[in-house]
């Protein structure tokens, strides 16, 4: 193992130009993967407060008695998609209503009754915030006897989730793709070490050195080029999110988990990057 981090530091040593050139390379290719993984934060977590307002709402019959409401609150927040139930009052739904609706206050004001029935508003849990699981509890509401109506926006709870499925597609789609340009370059950088050096991997060959011993170096050298790349793409990608949340917009940057994974991915990608390559070329050097 010793020997295996010796020869990756001699090789970073023998062509520091060529290494400083890969790490480069590799950092602005992961830099626009970065840019692009911002863009996906920063859309997931838009499409996540849209949806933190999908919520059913249980239209209650006129008389129920409060004390049915509360059992049947207690019944409804049992379920597995629900976050937490509110009861609102008649009285309630009328101040609601006036605070909201301001340009209605002239028919408010004239109101001699309160025409607005009392109400549970379920909030879901933010994983069946979707149209198959508020359809389920609201089947499950309508069985109630006391109930006389359940809303919850059929139609825009639907056009949000085909919203989240395309982002979940495209974002996937895009992002494999500059994956595979970042293993294909880092590929090309570990290609040319392998050539650079191809009398010396002979050299070794004729001494008994297997390939498994003759390739550790090298993908251990495109892991810390991928780390590094990595690295230096995380401080790009900090300095571009710095520009665009003071000139242009608010927006989000990757929390300290998302970062060390992006880190990773640029470690991993540099390693599959050298085994691909390695694995390929080798065998003809």
């Amino acid at each position: 193992m010793r020997l295996i981090l010796r020869e990756t530091a001699l090789a970073f040593r023998r062509a520091p130009l060529l290494s400083a050139l890969s790490v480069t390379t590799i950092a602005f290719s992961l830099f626009v993967f970065g840019l692009f993984g911002l863009v996906a934060v920063n859309l997931r977590r838009t499409i996540g407060t849209v949806a933190e307002r999908v919520e059913i709402v249980a239209y209650l019959k006129r008389g129920t008695p409060i004390e049915t409401i509360t059992m049947a609150a207690r019944d409804i927040e049992a379920f597995p998609e629900v976050e937490a139930v509110e009861h609102v009052s008649e009285a309630q739904a009328l101040i609601r209503a006036r605070a909201e609706l301001r340009e209605f206050q002239d028919i408010f004001q004239d109101l001699e009754a309160n025409p607005l029935p009392a109400s549970l508003d379920i909030r879901l849990r933010p994983e069946a915030r979707n149209a198959e699981a508020a359809e389920s509890v609201a089947t499950r509401l309508q069985a109630f006897a006391f109930v006389e109506d359940v809303r919850f926006g059929r139609d825009w709870v639907e056009k949000l989730d085909r919203l989240r499925a395309i982002a979940g597609a495209v974002g996937f789609v895009i992002g494999a793709a500059f994956a595979l340009v970042a293993v294909i370059i880092i590929g090309t950088t570990i290609r040319m070490a392998v050539l650079q050096r191809s009398r010396e991997i002979a050299i070794m060959r004729l001494v008994g050195a297997t390939d498994g011993f003759i390739r550790s170096p090298f993908l251990l050298e495109g892991l810390v080029k991928g780390l590094l790349g990595g690295g230096v793409a995380l401080g790009l990608s900090y300095g571009a999110w710095a520009l665009i949340d003071t000139y242009l917009i608010r927006a989000e940057f990757f929390t300290a988990p998302q970062a060390a994974l992006g880190i990773a991915v640029g470690g991993l990608i540099g390693l599959f990057g050298s085994l691909f390559s390695v694995g390929r070329h080798l065998r003809h050097v």
